[in-house]
């Protein structure tokens, strides 16, 4: 509520979301089991039960969405042996900014010989925000880890577009001995419907996302994974290390379009894990 002083009207600065949550796991008894769980602020995880492994878990903004100044924080921590596949409860909306960036940070550990899936629903971005994220990844040897990030720059069935704003997307991927397995920075803006139209960039998509999956088994999932993608897309392996790196990139002209391939794609790449239950068409 606005506040008078001295026949000056006074707005109070708007509440911005805080929050951070953690997530420990440990093989324990044959199968993966809940070490530690913190939670502050607008951060929530919850863990639907599931019989056997991987343990799976459900990242959750109370506040609903994000806009300039906010911030999120999700770590996770997967022991020696356990598996662990981490989604959200719905797609994150990245709403307008009157000024600042929302800003959310990712830091995953998995030991020697686990796994983790990171598959989050879709990042929606809305016109004229501001958006900066950054994901860390620390694997021990032997681990493996499927990545996934997905981005739809607005809505066209609400017939909203994403036409200006600033959108960062910054990863990081060490292996056993801290050795750099895969960097990238992503950045769009400030004319983002401009970019995504140009012909070398997305030809006018605006739905996009991208994959990447460590682990020796990535060979023989390359040609599967190519024909899932499609033309809209690609993918390609490398070896790293005593293991494989297989990286892939797919576009759209929405987000229901992207994802029916992204679902197959997950459910090929995720193997016997599958997809997350709370994904759907």
């Amino acid at each position: 509520m606005d506040m008078i002083e001295n026949g000056l009207t006074i707005v109070p600065p708007a509440q911005r979301v805080a929050g951070t949550a953690r997530l420990a796991c440990d093989r324990n008894g044959g199968r993966t089991r809940l070490r530690r769980l913190y939670q502050d602020g607008s951060a929530k995880i919850r863990m639907p039960a599931v019989s056997a492994d991987p343990l799976e878990a459900v990242l959750i903004n109370t506040a609903g969405g994000l806009t300039g100044g906010d911030r999120l924080g999700w770590e996770v921590d997967v022991g020696a042996g356990a598996s662990a596949t981490i989604t959200t409860q719905a797609c994150e909306k990245i709403y307008r900014a009157a000024a600042d960036r929302a800003e959310v940070r990712v830091k995953l550990t998995v030991g020697a010989g686990g796994r983790i899936a990171w598959l989050p629903q879709e990042t929606i971005v809305f016109d004229r925000s501001a958006f900066a994220r950054r994901l860390d990844l620390e694997l021990a040897a032997g681990a493996e880890a499927l990545v996934l990030e997905a981005t739809v720059f607005g809505r066209l069935a609400m017939g909203e577009r994403a036409a200006h704003g600033n959108f960062h997307d910054r990863w990081r991927v060490v292996g056993q001995d801290g050795a750099l397995v895969h960097a990238e920075d992503f950045r769009i803006g400030p004319d983002i419907a401009a970019i995504l139209g140009r012909s070398a960039v997305a030809g006018g998509a605006i739905a996009m996302a991208t994959v990447l999956m460590i682990s020796p088994r990535v060979e023989a999932l390359l040609d599967p994974a190519r024909d899932i993608i499609g033309g809209q897309g690609d993918a390609s392996v490398w070896s790293v290390k005593k293991s494989g790196k297989l990286l892939a990139r797919l576009f759209a002209e929405d987000g229901y379009q992207l994802r029916k391939r992204l679902v197959p794609l997950v459910e090929l790449l995720n193997g016997r894990a599958g997809l997350p239950k709370l994904w759907s068409l």
